[in-house]
Parts: structure tokens; sequence; C-alpha cells
């Protein structure tokens, strides 16, 4: 009887130990998959003006709350979603009071369906359009985790609480680095909402909308919901320096960075002998700007002797302009021949009237790729020339070719002439 008593105890105590160690790799993968779950915060528009009955014979908040629930149901199950108002609680007449009314309806995370349309169906239009506070506090909403980062905000007017400028907050979120994207989207739109909108998904790499009815908004923020769960690479955030010998050494990756008008910046990165250093690079133009511009990225070695160049020019018909460059170095017998460091330097004539700000710099995207060099010799950068020495090759040969020709008719018609 002791022995079973025994042997009962014994096999309660294994599998009490097998289930807590199964226990620990579970909710460690758990966390895991929750850091790098994918976020979005709805920010929607609750101020007075969306009584307004212009979008398919219902009020602008009608809509935007049918769009909602049918968004709720289509939500994939890996992204966290959570809900943010602005305008929504004071009636008041008070800027100052107005222009803080800003609040998370719902939190980001897990999505609970039924929960999170309870809450969106409690919203009535109430009062002020404190979009930059809202993004603000958005931005915080969806700090932490590893994931993609996604505001999506919807209004139909302009901010009222300047001088607060929600596109340089855009701007200044965009500066710090953590890979959030800002998509607006606009009911029923006027100039200067579109362009203020326009101006802060510009400054995130977001997207503009100009949304009339209710299908159109349930579309387009399906879409941007799904989007965020698409697998992104983030880039990492760097700090170029003003001099190659200040530089900090990348490797290869997606890189971000700001850079002001007319600025230069210098990035260092170490190719060995056999491979081959490939770079562009890319800088949005997120305020406006005079219309021709163009963007250099030049390779240069640590004594200043540029390597290789990629150029670019823009006359203001689009919002990104780059370039990019590959350099491949030569193989070595000697295994243990050291890399080379290269200095990238990237500079832009960007230029803006009077009154645009400078800081935060424009956003700068750097892709680094360091790679095996190429197999094939007509694939190589022959000479810093590209394939285009072939035809450098054939001029040269039709120039000396012609040289011939025209020496001996010269010959023969000093010939002719003296005979005569």
């Amino acid at each position: 009887m002791i022995r079973r008593q025994r042997l009962a105890a014994g096999v309660g105590a294994l599998l009490a130990a097998l289930a807590a160690g199964l226990a620990c790799p579970a909710g460690a993968v758990a966390d895991e998959t929750t850091a790098s779950a994918p976020k979005v915060d709805l920010v929607i528009d609750v101020s007075g003006s969306m009584r307004t009955r212009d979008i398919d014979g219902q009020s602008r908040m009608s809509a935007a709350k049918q769009a909602f629930n049918e968004v709720l149901d289509a939500t994939p199950e890996e992204v966290q979603l959570g809900i943010r108002t602005l305008g929504a609680t004071y009636p008041g007449d008070d800027r100052q009071t107005g222009c803080k009314d800003t609040a998370q309806l719902y939190k980001v995370g897990p999505l609970d369906r039924t929960e999170a349309k309870t809450a969106v169906a409690t919203l009535n239009p109430t009062g002020w359009t404190p979009i930059g506070p809202a993004l603000l506090k958005a931005a915080g909403d969806l700090d932490g985790g590893t994931g993609s980062k996604r505001i999506v905000l919807i209004s139909d007017g302009e901010d009222t609480c300047a001088p607060l400028d929600p596109c340089e907050v855009a701007r200044e979120i965009a500066a710090k680095g953590i890979g959030l994207t800002i998509d607006t989207l606009g009911l029923v739109p006027n100039v200067k909402m579109r362009r203020q909108l326009s101006c802060i998904a510009e400054a995130t790499g977001g997207t503009y909308t100009s949304v009339e009815h209710t299908g159109e908004l349930a579309d387009k923020v399906n879409q941007l919901v799904d989007r965020a769960a698409d697998p992104v690479v983030t880039p990492v955030a760097t700090d170029g320096a003003s001099s190659c010998t200040k530089a900090p050494t990348l490797n290869s990756g997606l890189y971000t960075d700001r850079e002001e008008f007319g600025q230069q910046r210098w990035y260092r990165v170490d190719v060995k002998p056999g491979q081959e250093l490939r770079a562009s690079v890319s800088v949005a133009a997120d305020r406006s700007m005079h219309p021709d511009y163009g963007v250099l990225l030049r390779a240069v070695t640590v004594h200043g002797r540029e390597i290789v160049r990629g150029e670019a020019a823009g006359t203001g018909r689009t919002d990104v302009i780059s370039t990019g460059l590959r350099y491949p170095k030569a193989d070595s017998d000697d295994d243990d021949a050291p890399a080379e460091t290269v200095c990238l330097a990237v500079t832009n004539s960007f230029s803006a009237a009077p009154g645009v700000k400078a800081t935060p710099g424009m956003p700068l995207e750097l892709t680094v790729d360091v790679v095996d060099g190429p197999s094939q010799a007509d694939d190589v950068a022959s000479f810093g020339l590209g394939r285009g020495w072939w035809l450098l090759g054939l001029l040269v040969l039709i120039g000396f070719l012609a040289g011939v020709v025209w020496g001996w008719l010269s010959r023969w018609r000093v010939a002719v002439w003296r005979t005569n």
C-alpha cells in the first residue's frame, strides 16, 4: 500500500514537472508573438461638424460608425487594434480645454469585437478638432513591440488647435525612427483640409484618401488594417555624421535618418575583397519645396577620392527622389587581406520658401547591401564605367581608324598636288 502511494506521488510530481516545463516555453512564445504583433490605432474625429448629414443621406458620424463595425468584423486575428477619439467629450468654448479633448476609447490590444462595437456605439459628435494632440497620444498608444505600427486618422475638418501644427507633430513622430506610419482619410474634404491631411501622411510615408461614401470608407480602412498585417522591414534609425571620420559604420540593412536642406550626411561601410557594395538612398519632400532639386550619393575612400556616384534630379512632380550606386572590390589572393572602408556621402539640393521649417530634417532612407562580387566580367563596373566601356572602346577604335584614313587621304592629296 505504501509503495503504491509513493509510486502515485512520484508520477504526480513527474507530471507536474513536465507541465511546468512545457508552460514556460509556451508563455515565452506567446510573449514573443505579442511583441511582434502588428498594431493599428484608429483615430476618429468626433467634433461637432460630424453631425452634418451629407454622406449617403446620413450624418458623417453615422457613416463612420457603420464603417467601423464592418472594419471590426474583418480585422485579422493577428492585428492588435485600438480606437482613439478627438473632440468627443467637451462641448464648451474654452479653447485650452477643447484642445486637450482626446481619449482612448478602446485600448490597443487583442480585439474583442463586441466590446469594441459597444464603445463605438456610444460616440456622439461634441467638440473641437485637436488633431495634433490626438496624434501625439496615439503614438504613445502604439509604443513598444517590434511589429508594424499604423495610425489611421479619419477627420472631416482641419485642426482647430494651432499653433500645435499636426503636420509638424507628424514630422516629429517620424523623426523618432519608431517605424510608425500615419494614413489619413478626409470626409467630404475641402482644399485646406486636404493639404493638412496630405502633409500629415507624407511626413510618415503614409497615404491620404478622400472619402465621400460609406462603402469607400469601410473599404479603405479595411485595406489599411490588412496592410498592417503584411510583413514589413522596419528601418533602423541611425545618425549620419558631418564627416567620414565621425560616421557610423553600417552593415547590410535598411536605415532611416533625417537630412536638412543642403546638408551632407556621411556613413561608413566595410567592403572585403571579392565583395560588392550596393547602396541606394531615397529622400522624401515632406513639406513645401521649390520645384528644382536633386540628390547625390557618392562612394568615397577614407582619403577623399571619389570611387563612384549616383545622382537624380526632380522638378516637383514626385514626393520622393531616389538614386543608387554599385562598387565591386577586386578579389585578392591574400586570404587575410583587410576590408576597405568606403564612405557614403548623401547630399541634397532641396530648398524651401521662407517660413518653412528646416527641422526636423527630411526623411532619408538608406539601403546598404554588401554581397559576393559578380563572377562574370561583363557584370563588373569596369574602370568605374559600368557597361558603357564597350561604347567608349568602340568610339576609340572608330576614331583611330578615321584618323588613319584621314592621314592617308591627306598624304595622297599632297602627293597629287606635288605631281601636278
